[in-house]
């Protein structure tokens, strides 16, 4: 079997990085050497899944690069994904030329990531740990929240959505371009065609869980989610006694910083009106000294959710997708109330397919218990996630992601052999 050296490019938080080390350790199973770009306060990790650390230097890390405030989202692309292109072109380019690599695997919104990569003439794939970013034919945005369009009132709308999303990107588009030109490389029309750029487009979802686009490109793959267990979250102390006399709930909260202390305040408070006994991990971004909270809920920074989820009737969230697919995986209904980036097109879905319901982030704490009790205790919500989590399992045991990386690769190696 050959061998192949493949590097793998994140940024920001942990929720971030966990689906590229999952990737890492399938690669690493096969025989493949693999290390990993990120950000200096990820290299715990990093190094607990025994990879090799390679830090950005030229570009943005911690709070530079995955900036709190989401009020302006246009203004947060062009901060977080555009202006530090050149940077991130940079470190990647230098990390190529130190060691031989036959492949890159990026996040997909590390543009900077691809630019370097395709100026080193090495192949790149774009990892999606989320529904597309790039924007696919019948289907509203990723960042929209729209359901799948049904009316013609309905494809209006999402139209419209496209079109504004991909005005907002376009909007960054010069900069990209003044990359690009710097590196050598040819400019784009649109945004989305940097993703036609990559050798390989890798969805990690499962399309069970996703809505149907009308056509996807030649170089888009499903592959199911990647959902290995980060290091730091691998132990789980019980703060109550077996067996349950209630039902159990986990209120889970992002690992990226979005200002959601009041959030979860209110939904503490609202767990807090009903019969039941509840845990809330707040992350790495709050600490439990920040809240109020009732005898039935206990607060703690972390745990495995994996282990969690096995003794629990229920989740919330605010939508991140690895604790949306953990979630079903263990057959559980979520209520989401999402407040950015990806949340709201898993909640969209969520919803879509019976599995949950999505309230927004204002949501009084009376509408917070409402909507949970109705998942405690409508038997439908269940059964919708049960038949949902199936289907991922079956897309997780049957994942082509290491297969459809050999391909990239290997076809570098045919071209220098030649």
């Amino acid at each position: 079997m050959i061998s192949y050296s493949f590097l793998l490019a994140s940024w920001g938080t942990l929720g971030n990085l966990s689906p590229l080390l999952t990737a890492g350790r399938w690669l690493r199973r096969r025989g493949h050497r693999v290390r990993v770009i990120a950000d200096p306060a990820m290299r715990p990790e990093v190094e607990a899944a025994d990879f090799e650390f390679v830090t950005w230097r030229r570009a943005p890390t911690e709070m530079a690069a995955d900036p709190t405030d989401i009020s302006n989202p246009q203004e947060r692309m062009r901060r977080v994904v555009f202006e530090p292109c050149s940077a991130y072109a940079a470190d990647i380019q230098d990390e190529i030329g130190r060691r031989p690599t036959d492949a890159v695997l990026s996040l997909d919104l590390l543009f900077g990531a691809a630019v370097g990569a395709e100026a080193s003439g090495v192949p790149f794939a774009f990892l999606s740990p989320h529904v597309s970013l790039r924007i696919l034919p019948g289907l509203p945005p990723a960042t929209s929240g729209l359901a799948l369009p049904k009316t013609k009132e309905e494809r209006a709308e999402v139209e419209a959505a496209c079109s504004a999303f991909a005005g907002a990107m376009n909007a960054s588009l010069p900069i990209l371009n003044r990359a690009r030109i710097d590196f050598g490389l040819a400019v784009l029309g649109d945004v989305m065609h940097l993703f036609d750029r990559a050798d390989r487009v890798l969805l990690a979802t499962t399309q069970a869980f996703d809505f149907e686009a009308d056509s996807l490109p030649d170089n888009f793959r499903y592959i199911g989610p990647l959902l290995d267990t980060p290091a730091c979250c691998n132990s789980w102390q019980r703060p109550w006694s077996a067996p349950a006399n209630r039902p159990r709930v986990l209120i889970a909260c992002s690992t990226g910083a979005q200002g959601q202390l009041a959030l979860f305040q209110r939904v503490i408070d609202a767990v807090g009106t009903l019969d039941v006994e509840a845990v809330f991990t707040t992350g790495p971004n709050l600490h439990a000294a920040e809240f109020r909270a009732p005898g039935n809920v206990h607060v703690v920074r972390g745990a495995s959710h994996d282990l969690v989820m096995k003794e629990v009737s229920l989740v919330i969230s605010q939508g991140g997708h690895g604790t949306v697919m953990r979630s079903l995986i263990n057959n559980l209904p979520q209520l989401i109330l999402p407040m950015g980036r990806d949340q709201s097109a898993n909640a969209a879905r969520v919803e879509a397919r019976g599995a949950g319901l999505r309230l927004p982030p204002t949501a009084s704490e009376e509408e917070i218990a409402a909507a949970a009790n109705r998942l405690i205790v409508e038997p439908q919500f269940e059964s919708a996630a049960r038949n949902l989590g199936e289907a991922i399992k079956a897309d997780i045991d049957s994942s082509r992601l290491v297969d459809e990386m050999e391909l990239v690769a290997g076809a570098k190696r045919q071209r220098d052999s030649r």
